[in-house]
């Protein structure tokens, strides 16, 4: 562990009970948290950026990452193309990232009450008065934050040019 968290990704991953313990003793000591939420199914550089400005945002970083069942509601049949299990890894694996946890929820709603963080971040794709938990967080005196949305890069984008056969424009 570095400064009190973890580093391996396995280890940032935590179940909702033991965040929510967790989250309420760091914020006791004056943590500030920030929580944002994903499918993160295809893991990019928009994804990696996204998630770096939201850490700037605060002291503690929590991802919630939709689970298998839920990516399917929302995204429909086929998708996702890795298991939560996977994702979740994926996305602890970056510096960024304190703390991990999945939902199977459709929206994260129940888990923001949980946590109750300080700051909840959204891509520029959301505005602000579509950003599931802004009431919640508004109210218990949190800001809520849209951040600039990294065009260029998307999961339905990687999907296509791997269908296509076509080389990325930043491939040699």
């Amino acid at each position: 562990m570095k400064q009190g968290f973890p580093i391996r990704a396995r280890d940032k991953i935590k179940n909702r009970q033991e965040l929510t313990e967790l989250i309420s003793k760091l914020k006791k000591t004056g943590k500030s948290v920030v929580f944002t939420n994903g499918c993160f199914d295809l893991l990019h550089p928009g994804h990696v950026r996204y998630l770096e400005a939201a850490r700037e945002l605060g002291d503690i970083l929590v991802v919630g990452v939709n689970s298998d069942d839920s990516v399917r509601r929302i995204k429909g049949k086929g998708k996702p193309f890795v298991p939560e299990s996977e994702r979740a890894e994926m996305i602890g694996a970056l510096h960024s990232v304190n703390f991990v946890t999945t939902f199977s929820e459709d929206t994260p709603q129940t888990l923001i009450e949980e946590l109750l963080p300080d700051v909840l971040v959204k891509g520029g794709d959301w505005s602000k008065d579509q950003i599931v938990g802004r009431e919640t967080v508004e109210k218990n005196g949190g800001h809520v934050i849209a951040t600039n949305f990294e065009k260029g890069f998307s999961t339905t984008g990687i999907v296509e040019r791997i269908r296509s056969g076509k080389k990325s424009d930043t491939l040699p």
